[in-house]
């Protein structure tokens, strides 16, 4: 067996016989002394072969990547590597075994290849060859073992729940597996364990936590894939700042052993109208400042026909950017009025400040209106004001995207920060133009405030739930609540969601029946793994933090997943399929 890993050997070594395997990285004939780089998971030793050794023959002709066993005696290097831990020794080669020659390869085992996404997905086995992707494969394993150790000494038990579980409504589509026992009748996966884990609160765990797999039948995108991974946790008997306490002291832990960063608590909380107010987004990223502003006040009067007309039912929303360094062009401009579009506003207006207002809509403005706009926005020489006039929600989120989109054109955030922030109060519904219908903000579990039960079936608009999400660099990296642990309560959300008694009871029966053994109060959160390694390992696309990912079709390039069964196979499960 294996017993020795390259980069746990240093000077302290010398002239130790070795065993080691690996693979071969790189291979160079210097004057006739060969030198290998042996790679192994810990990182890269070299291998030293002259030409009067019996192995030099093999040696000689060895491809990149072939695996091979090595025996030889630790010896300092003439010439030191400091960018190798193990730069200041090398291995004198006394015995060399081929174990697996290598094909030739599709790409260049490198960290600044230049293979194309889809190249590396099909051959994922040898893009994880590649130091940086696995570092981030590493990363994940240690930010779980942390999470792990942490939970454990929070008297928290880890318990798994079933994968193959019942359909349910709300949420994303289900990833659906037929049965063929049952005839005519399908299992889910699990799109979280939120069920089960309430359900081991009643039956008096109290405290629970998983590493979780998740599945969700929906579009993805740089931060989503269709399997994922959720740090799921439960707890009886807490509130609200109970959790996040718990929480806020994970990430402490993460970052400390994980990172070398001491993390300071409590992290800012902020409600949602806030967030969504002053950001434009319910998981603002708070490295840069940048808020906007409500100006409607300052136009009602207005003679502007755009402001006058969007004040009838909706509002006048801006930000400011200085633009010193002159960046913002016409072209730039209208880069930035698609961006809004895109989320739903009519247009994007302007004004430019430089020794008096000379460009955008000044000249529809009175004078008075323009005053108390440089007064309220402390307007300077260079300042770019840019404003969206639409209904409330509109303006925010398309202001937020175009915050977001300045931040990074104007380079206003530091990557090498991290920061925190509670999103609490989040409403209970959220309007479905899709459905038609007000949905489940987080999930119909999720308890609303106590002066708002009341309002449940007849002001949904207004209701605020005891939910909170934690957000990092802008990610929502998780999310929770404190679940409805009243059956007459949770009956009334049903029916706020358009459920009829029967149709509960079909879709929920067993777990509403759970609620008339004692339910202790009890709430918990999640945590999106792959988000967290993804930020904690600087990339922006979650595939790197997964060992086998999907693509944005929800395929698998190397195994051809999914893939057609045979007629047996459909015949076994009581299926046809449709032309």
């Amino acid at each position: 067996m294996k017993n020795i890993f390259n980069n746990t050997l240093s000077k302290k070594d010398l002239k130790k016989e070795v065993t080691l395997y690996g693979w071969v990285a790189k291979k160079r004939n210097l004057g006739g002394v060969i030198f290998i780089d042996l790679r192994d998971r810990s990182g890269i030793i070299q291998l030293l072969i002259k030409p009067d050794n019996s192995n030099y023959k093999l040696a000689s002709s060895l491809k990149n990547e072939s695996v091979i066993k090595v025996k030889g005696i630790v010896a300092l290097r003439e010439k030191v590597n400091p960018n190798l831990k193990t730069g200041e020794i090398e291995i004198e080669v006394s015995d060399l075994v081929l174990l697996n020659t290598s094909s030739d390869l599709p790409f260049e085992i490198q960290d600044d290849t230049t293979a194309l996404e889809d190249t590396r997905l099909k051959y994922r086995y040898l893009d994880l060859r590649r130091n940086c992707l696995k570092e981030k494969i590493i990363l994940r394993h240690n930010i779980v073992k942390t999470i792990r150790d942490y939970l454990n000494s929070q008297d928290f038990i880890e318990i798994e729940t079933p994968i193959l579980c019942k359909s349910t409504p709300e949420g994303a589509r289900d990833y659906l597996v037929p049965s063929r026992v049952n005839k005519h009748k399908f299992y889910a996966l699990p799109q979280s364990p939120q069920i089960f884990k309430q359900l081991l609160m009643i039956g008096g765990m109290e405290r629970y936590y998983q590493v979780a797999r998740c599945f969700r039948d929906e579009d993805l995108r740089a931060d989503r894939q269709p399997e994922f991974t959720q740090i799921d946790m439960e707890m009886s008997f807490i509130e609200e700042s109970d959790i996040q306490n718990i929480v806020e002291g994970m990430m402490k832990s993460i970052f400390s052993k994980v990172k070398g960063i001491e993390l300071k608590t409590p992290f800012k909380r902020m409600t949602y109208d806030e967030a969504m107010d002053k950001y434009g987004s319910d998981k603002p990223d708070l490295r840069f400042d940048l808020p906007l502003y409500d100006v409607s006040n300052i136009f009602k009067n207005s003679d502007f026909t755009v402001f006058k007309e969007a004040l009838k039912d909706g509002v006048i929303k801006c930000l400011v950017i200085n633009d010193s360094n002159n960046l913002i062009s016409r072209k730039k401009i209208d880069k930035y009025t698609e961006l809004v579009k895109v989320y739903k506003a009519l247009g994007l207006a302007y004004l430019k400040y430089d020794n008096g207002w000379n460009s955008g809509i000044f000249k529809f403005l009175k004078e008075d209106e323009l005053k108390a706009l440089k007064d309220l926005l402390n307007i300077k020489d260079k300042d770019v004001v840019f404003f969206v006039c639409d209904k409330k929600k509109v303006a925010n989120v398309a202001l937020g995207e175009l915050r977001n989109k300045l931040a990074h054109d104007f380079d206003l955030i530091d990557n090498n920060k991290y920061s925190f922030l509670w999103v609490t109060d989040f409403p209970v519904f959220e309007w479905s133009d899709e459905e038609n219908r007000y949905m489940a903000c987080h999930h119909p579990f999720t308890s609303p405030k106590d002066s708002d039960v009341d309002k449940l079936l007849t002001d949904k608009e207004h209701c605020k739930a005891k939910a909170y999400d934690i957000v990092l660099n802008g990610y929502e990296v998780g999310g929770g609540s404190i679940r409805i642990h009243d059956a007459s309560v949770q009956q009334k959300m049903f029916e706020a969601l358009g459920f009829t008694k029967e149709e509960a009871l079909e879709k929920f029966g067993f777990f509403l029946e759970a609620f008339d053994y004692g339910t202790p109060p009890h709430g918990g959160l999640a945590l999106g793994l792959e988000r967290l390694v993804m930020i904690l390992s600087d990339t922006t696309n979650i595939k790197d933090v997964i060992a086998f990912p999907k693509t944005a079709s929800a395929s698998d390039l190397m195994s051809k997943a999914p893939n057609v069964v045979d007629e047996k196979q459909l015949d076994d499960l009581y299926l046809k399929l449709k032309s």
